[in-house]
């Protein structure tokens, strides 16, 4: 299945990153159920990603950020003594999860208790990326005046008395 974002391109700027994580998401095979896991939002900017992992340790557990993928990989190593298993329903097999992550997300902690990993991911926006008040600024008619061109003092100038200059 193939899904058209051109109507979100018209109006909209720097969302081809989001248009194919989407259509990766659409052509994805059948993601594995193993471990399970929770996502929950835990406050505006803050995220807990929990996974049920009985019977692993924290030795057994490999948790990476890799650019905007968090990878979560673990491995019990087999023990030396025979077993004869009458019932076995605790999973401990390999596994790899991949989760991806939206710009400027940073993974604050991981913690492994009572069989349950957390993972606290945190989305921090820089000072660049928060709204700012861009100055409109006049000049005479008919010009049109690059900001770059312009000093700061002559633009601060224009915009506080416009007729003045």
């Amino acid at each position: 299945m193939s899904y058209d974002f051109t109507p979100l391109f018209r109006s909209a700027i720097g969302f081809d990153r989001l248009a194919r994580v989407a259509g990766n998401a659409a052509n994805a095979q059948a993601m594995p159920s193993y471990p399970p896991y929770n996502i929950e939002k835990t406050a505006e900017t803050d995220y807990a990603l929990t996974m049920a992992l009985a019977g692993f340790g924290p030795e057994d557990v490999e948790v990476l950020q890799e650019d905007n993928t968090l990878v979560i990989r673990g491995r019990v190593p087999e023990s030396n003594r025979e077993r004869e298993w009458l019932h076995r329903g605790i999973a401990t097999r390999a596994f790899e999860r991949r989760f991806v992550l939206a710009d400027h997300t940073e993974i604050d902690q991981a913690e492994l208790r009572n069989g349950l990993l957390t993972i606290v991911v945190r989305q921090v926006v820089p000072e660049a990326a928060r709204p700012r008040r861009i100055p409109i600024v006049t000049g005479p008619a008919g010009s049109v005046m690059a900001p770059a061109a312009m000093g700061a003092e002559s633009c601060r100038r224009q915009v506080e008395a416009p007729h003045a200059a």
